[in-house]
């Protein structure tokens, strides 16, 4: 029996960096057989000239062959690694794109043989934040054998500022979006902090974030072909990494999230 939880139900007793984080924080949720979701901690990303909070979210898929993948992993905690190894011995370890991996050294250490996979441009971005991230393999635009039969996989092209690695689990129907697009609550957000968040683009009901939209000029044609892909997927669930997922009428939510590849030609 498929067993669903919302993201929003209840907030967290405390305000942290002026925001309210997804609680309970560091803890599994089921969100299909098979497929969980973790509300990680609020961290600090930089937007522009300025350092803003947002709650972070990891996902663990359980495979075919038994093992676990683990998809942008957020900070980890003892009750949260006794909970994982319950379900399965952790196998791949994965950033989805250049800022989604500050959580996995932890991870790594915690389990050593599970394969670290780095997304386009992470091994430099962690370099030059001077965070020491031993990756194993890299990932492309077709899912390895490991969790083909599992997860659909397309790096998404088209932007200067980044690019993510946007997958798909066939069995639930759940698009994994880091990034492409963001959903923050205005009622979870600090008044002061909301119009800064407002002019990047992460709000609900949720849209592509500002930088990735301004630098995909004259790249709008390879952008709409990733998004093309991912719409044949047909996704009736959207787990976003940062903000209110999409556990209903996600393709739809979707169309709304990408309207401005449907205008002009560039």
């Amino acid at each position: 029996m498929t067993v669903e939880c919302q993201d929003t139900a209840e907030p967290a007793s405390e305000w942290s960096d002026g925001m309210l984080p997804y609680a309970p924080l560091s803890t599994l949720k089921p969100l299909a057989d098979a497929i969980w979701w973790v509300d990680g901690p609020v961290a600090r990303m930089r937007v522009g000239p300025v350092s803003l909070p947002f709650p972070t979210r990891m996902a663990v898929v359980r495979l075919s062959s038994g093992g676990l993948w683990l998809w942008s992993p957020t900070a980890p905690t003892p009750e949260l690694f006794a909970q994982v190894d319950v379900l399965g011995p952790v196998e791949h370890l994965v950033s989805p794109n250049r800022f989604h991996y500050a959580g996995i050294p932890a991870w790594k250490a915690r389990y050593p043989r599970a394969t670290a996979w780095a997304s386009p441009g992470v091994r430099e971005r962690a370099r030059s934040q001077n965070i020491d991230v031993a990756f194993d393999a890299d990932l492309g635009d077709a899912a390895p054998a490991a969790w083909a039969k599992d997860l659909g996989q397309l790096i998404f092209r088209g932007s200067r500022f980044v690019e993510e690695v946007v997958f798909f689990h066939g069995a639930s129907s759940t698009l994994l979006l880091a990034d492409m697009v963001m959903a923050l609550e205005p009622e979870r957000i600090r008044p002061r902090l909301r119009w800064v968040l407002s002019l990047g683009g992460t709000m609900w009901p949720g849209q592509t974030p500002r930088e990735v939209r301004v630098t995909s000029w004259g790249r709008t044609a390879q952008a709409r072909a990733s998004y093309q892909q991912m719409l044949a997927w047909h996704p009736r669930r959207v787990l976003l990494g940062h903000g209110r997922s999409y556990f209903d009428e996600g393709a739809a939510r979707l169309e709304r999230a990408f309207a401005w590849l449907r205008s002009g030609t560039r």
